[in-house]
């Protein structure tokens, strides 16, 4: 199975559209979205191109495609919008013989970790820095970054599993 794991939209509509076309071209299974999709919280101040009702369209497009997780932002008016499952704090997906714990990174992350195996792989957002590390315990913590709102001097990025290996990919 072949996913594109992607985070921390906030709204940014074309910041999403070069998401999709650079997905695309991987063609992936299914998309994991964790969390952070339309809002962009005060904390962030309001991104430009901030066009939250743009991305609504986008993602329901694919919204058969879509896996998702609630981010710290998510609310239940976004759920209104968006038409597939996002208030789930988290979600295990099984894909070919990995394990993925899904979740923003609010709740659960590398510092506060779920009761999870050691062979799975803890998939999470939130911070908007892009992760791929094994911890001492065995478990792999991977973040994808932001697609819109890096932080750190990191460009936008998105992550890939291929079937065996996981993937930083920046968004050109």
């Amino acid at each position: 199975m072949r996913i594109c794991f992607f985070s921390d939209i906030h709204g940014v509509a074309p910041q999403l559209e070069k998401f999709f076309a650079a997905a695309d071209r991987l063609k992936p299974d299914i998309f994991v979205l964790l969390g952070d999709c339309l809002y962009h919280g005060p904390r962030n101040g309001v991104p430009q191109a901030y066009a939250p009702t743009e991305a609504v369209d986008m993602l329901n497009a694919r919204k058969k495609q879509i896996m998702a997780v609630r981010g710290n932002c998510d609310s239940e008016v976004d759920q209104m919008l968006l038409e597939f499952p996002i208030m789930a704090d988290y979600s295990i997906l099984q894909a070919d013989k990995q394990r993925f714990f899904l979740t923003h990174g609010h709740l659960w992350n590398e510092f506060d970790l779920p009761p999870i195996p050691s062979d799975t792989i803890l998939v999470h957002g939130h911070t908007h820095l892009p992760v791929l590390k094994k911890l001492d315990n065995g478990i792999t913590v991977f973040n994808p970054g932001s697609i819109s709102l890096p932080k750190g001097g990191n460009p936008p990025s998105f992550g890939f599993y291929d079937g065996s290996e996981l993937s930083l990919v920046t968004l050109n």
